[in-house]
């Protein structure tokens, strides 16, 4: 709100002076303008509501969540890059603040330590990993955004610093865990010590396909 300051000439006769003393009221009386920041911290306080409930809406079946930071990145580049993006990948830009309000208390908590900067945040919710994080280092391979790279992410409870991301990025497709689960069970005494003998990951992957191989097997009897 703008205060507008009257000053007076030494001059001015005392009834002058009264008069503009009686009149500067009707020039500073703005009755609506202390309701205005009211309204606006409400509306405020809506969309900040909105962008937390959106947040957790994401996370709903997300088998991945990571940070990425966007600084310097153009509307169009989002744009640009949502398209590239499978339908199972969402690409949220919500401040820190907010989601961490979202994830707190969750195994997505790990992911504070990347709360600083400007972060776009990609929902996986598929366990397709390495298919939904490709698009993106294509994207910024392509233009060049070596800066923008990942800050983190969390997969399975376990959180990934940015060295980490090549465990993500070469976990096996769905198709090639039911490929070596199927040979493990073919050669037992052999394979089975191989594949425990594997990355953590990919032991887990394995476990999680024979599991609902079998529930698969079950619901179709």
């Amino acid at each position: 709100m703008e205060v507008a300051l009257l000053s007076f000439s030494s001059s001015i006769s005392p009834l002058c002076h009264n008069r503009a003393l009686t009149l500067s009221p009707k020039l500073s009386k703005p009755s609506n303008y202390p309701r205005l920041p009211v309204i606006r911290s409400a509306i405020s306080r809506s969309k900040k509501e909105e962008t937390v409930e959106t947040v957790k809406s994401h996370l709903e079946n997300c088998h991945l969540l990571a940070a990425i930071n966007y600084k310097g990145l153009t509307v169009k580049q989002f744009q640009d890059l949502r398209r590239t993006l499978p339908d199972t990948t969402k690409l949220v830009v919500a401040k820190n603040t907010l989601v961490f309000k979202a994830i707190e208390g969750t195994k997505w908590e790990a992911l504070k330590s990347c709360m600083k900067g400007m972060n776009a945040w990609l929902f996986v919710q598929t366990d397709e990993i390495p298919s939904a994080i490709k698009p993106y280092r294509s994207f910024q391979k392509e233009r060049k955004l070596e800066d923008n790279d990942f800050a983190g992410a969390v997969f399975e409870g376990k959180f990934y610093a940015p060295d980490n991301f090549k465990a993500l990025e070469t976990m096996p497709t769905r198709a090639e865990v039911y490929a070596k689960m199927l040979g493990a069970l073919q050669s037992p005494a052999i394979n089975l010590v191989s594949t425990l003998q594997a990355p953590a990951i990919e032991v887990i992957m394995v476990l999680k396909a024979y599991v609902k191989k079998l529930e698969d097997e079950s619901n179709n009897a």
